[in-house]
């Protein structure tokens, strides 16, 4: 009888794992390559498929000065730097998403509409009573959003021009990075600041509605960290990095979490290009990117 019970456990383990083959096999990373600190305070990595390119934000000297110092670079996904100073002008440039063929990249208080053939800035839409705009993602739509990490804000930039608070409510947590999956948002919360960005209860992921704007934790809410940058993984988990503690974590969508990559403090905005089989994750204080397979 033991035995029979042995032998009907271990089919239906099988059966289990055939079901569900991203908790059967999980993937590992490979460091691929790491660039030289000749950044200035890079904040986000997007990858333009179309030309197969990288954009990345450098902040340059400060992230809440309007200096004018800040820019894009174009990157090659092999780590070499095509021009360094591709968009020039802004202040902070920190998340970036595309749309509709245009780059988007947040600036302090202000979302800018970039000319991915000229590399010419073409609208400032500005964000009067925002802080400080962080990471940014478009829906189906084409509609920008914006996390102001700061006032617990997500503005959106319209389908008809109109850049506007989309929801204000605590429960965001200080939100930093956004991911929108259909008709969802997914959030990477930092977690409530109570001495500069030092938090006495760390961050964890969250879903919003686009339909509704309902806000519910993802999984048991449990705290993970003071979470940044947000991607799938294509299995139904999210790679997502940890500033403070500096990581790039799995999050499964039960809330549990799991360290992939030790990495210093000032891990940022990510990007992951699954087609590739790459993530490349800007090192903020380091001033470098750095680069995995997925294995």
């Amino acid at each position: 009888m033991n035995k029979l019970l042995s032998t009907s456990s271990a089919v239906i383990f099988y059966f289990s794992i055939m079901l569900n083959p991203a908790q059967a096999e999980q993937a590992t990373l490979k460091k691929v390559w790491e660039s030289e600190a000749i950044y200035k305070l890079p904040e986000s990595v997007i990858y333009d498929e179309k030309r197969d390119v990288l954009y990345v934000s450098n902040m340059n000297e400060d992230g809440f000065k309007h200096l004018g110092n800040g820019f894009i670079s174009r990157v090659t996904t092999e780590g070499k730097v095509v021009e360094m100073k591709w968009v020039t002008g802004l202040d902070a440039p920190k998340g970036l998403t595309i749309s509709n063929d245009k780059l988007y990249a947040t600036d302090i208080n202000s979302l800018v509409e970039i000319d991915i053939t000229t590399g010419k800035i073409l609208n400032k839409y500005v964000a009067p009573a925002a802080i400080h705009l962080n990471d940014v993602a478009a829906d189906a739509n084409g509609q920008v959003y914006a996390a102001d990490t700061l006032t617990d804000s997500i503005y959106r930039l319209s389908s008809i021009g109109l850049f506007a608070m989309w929801l204000n409510s605590p429960a965001l947590e200080a939100p930093n990075g956004l991911h929108i999956e259909g008709n969802n948002m997914i959030v990477g919360s930092w977690g409530f600041p109570t001495n500069g960005f030092n938090t006495e209860v760390p961050g964890h992921l969250k879903t919003v509605s686009l339909i509704n704007k309902t806000i519910k934790p993802l999984g048991d809410a449990t705290p993970v960290g003071n979470l940044d940058g947000v991607e799938a993984d294509g299995n139904g988990n999210y790679y997502v990095t940890d500033w403070i503690n500096g990581g790039l974590l799995l999050i499964k969508p039960s809330g549990e979490s799991e360290l992939l990559v030790d990495l210093p403090s000032g891990a940022a905005d990510h990007e992951v290009i699954l087609k590739k089989k790459l993530i490349i994750i800007p090192l903020m204080i380091e001033n470098k990117l750095v680069a995995y397979e997925i294995e």
